[in-house]
């Protein structure tokens, strides 16, 4: 270890030499926000909680959906410093045998049809690998739903309808329509317009876009429209697979051979919480431009021996310790009290909880709440998300882990914050 890498690790660092390298090299804006919420130095993690520098501990109610095993999950770092040890990276001539296993492993979860599985770095990667995939069928013509979010890389960005951050790059991907989530009418009506050029991406649940929760067979009658229009369906579970939501995935809740979709997008809980990997699994006659030509679409760190290692691990962790039904189990306990919580401030401070699973939302009356809560809560020991493309929305995506003590604990931040909050904004 080199002298700087050792200092970090044994937590000899210091916030206002740090927060100077992030104005400098980093982000000027992201060390302001970090003054905000405190300045603490984020040095390590373990199960449901993360720790700082000055050695206090951070109960993580939010992480962004990625730690559904919780943070360095003892399979998950097992297997990477396995890899670590033997091979890391692969050299890309041979056949790579981790890759082969951790497909196998995700395709036997995957709902029936989508077997062929293109492993990626990250979520807005495997956007962009749906996108190219659809492309190269013919279907050109991109139908997004307000509201939704896929990432920021280019093609990824234009399905992420929301024009604070499309706009300073404009312009993005031709062809491309917004429809209203949850209204299959309007989605009717493009897609009769459209036919089989069309590519739609929808998610069964939308996290960014404040967990909104679209109506009954919502998901199922879009597949439907695709099947009988000819338009490619891709349905990004990106953020609700993985037992986020209660089940395996979030098509679950409609019956997936119903839904049927040409395109899975899978990430953030594939990590393990570990090592960032994400993919695209598809359909045989959907990957066939891809299956037949291995370089049509291809990256040098995807699918590597690490990444792979840590995506097996997790998805064979998730299986073997039930956590989707811990999940929704908990998920369950968890609505229930933050219901309770809100309810003295029903009509006033908060004006809605809604979720599935391990993904809920609270929006209150007005954005500055949003912030205030969340401060509140890390005085308190919590951490939790705001969402980009609902700013009144906060986001909980706890990990399934947690037990009583930690569930005792949010509640009461939860019940102290929203007090203070509403005595300060009124």
């Amino acid at each position: 270890m080199t002298a700087a890498v050792t200092a970090v690790a044994h937590g000899a660092v210091d916030r206002a030499h740090i927060a100077r390298l992030y104005r400098e090299h980093l982000s000027s804006g992201r060390a302001v926000l970090g003054s905000v919420l405190g300045g603490m130095l984020e040095t390590g993690s373990d199960g449901a909680w993360v720790f700082t520098e000055d050695g206090r501990r951070y109960l993580d109610f939010g992480g962004y959906g990625v730690f559904i095993l919780g943070h360095r999950h003892p399979s998950v770092t097992t297997a990477v410093h396995h890899q670590v040890d033997s091979h890391p990276l692969a050299g890309r001539v041979f056949l790579e045998p981790v890759a082969a296993r951790a497909a196998q492993a995700l395709a036997a979860r995957t709902p029936a049809g989508l077997d062929r599985v293109h492993f990626v770095n990250s979520g807005a990667e495997a956007t962009e690998a749906g996108l190219k995939l659809a492309r190269a069928h013919g279907h050109t013509a991109l139908v997004s739903t307000t509201g939704g979010y896929h990432g920021k890389t280019l093609g990824a960005l234009t399905a992420t309808a929301n024009p604070k951050y499309q706009e300073p790059f404009q312009p993005l991907l031709p062809d491309s329509t917004a429809v209203p989530y949850g209204d299959t009418d309007a989605m009717a009506a493009t897609l009769a317009e459209l036919g089989r050029r069309a590519c739609v991406i929808v998610e069964p649940v939308q996290g960014e876009g404040g967990v909104r929760i679209p109506p009954p067979g919502y998901l199922a009658e879009v597949g439907e429209l695709c099947r009988t229009s000819g338009a490619f369906l891709i349905v990004d579970e990106i953020q609700t697979g993985l037992g986020r939501l209660g089940s395996w995935w979030g098509m679950d809740a409609e019956g997936a051979e119903h839904v049927a979709p040409d395109v899975l997008l899978v990430g953030k809980g594939l990590s393990g919480g570990v090592v960032p990997v994400a993919a695209m699994v598809a359909t045989e006659a959907a990957y066939r431009p891809f299956s037949r030509d291995p370089y049509l679409h291809t990256s040098t760190f995807a699918a590597s021996p690490i990444a792979c290692a840590a995506a097996w691990a997790a998805v064979e962790a998730l299986d073997r310790e039930d956590i989707i039904s811990r999940a929704e189990v908990l998920g369950d306990r968890l609505l229930t009290g933050v219901r309770a919580a809100c309810s003295p401030y029903a009509g006033g401070l908060v004006h809605d909880v809604r979720g599935r699973g391990l993904l809920i939302g609270l929006e209150l009356a007005e954005e500055r709440a949003v912030g205030e809560l969340i401060l509140e809560l890390v005085g308190r020991g919590v951490l939790v998300n705001h969402s980009l493309n609902a700013t009144r929305v906060l986001r909980l995506t706890p990990p399934a882990i947690v037990g009583d003590e930690e569930v005792r604990l949010f509640l009461t931040a939860l019940a102290e914050g929203l007090r203070v909050v509403a005595a300060r904004v009124g």
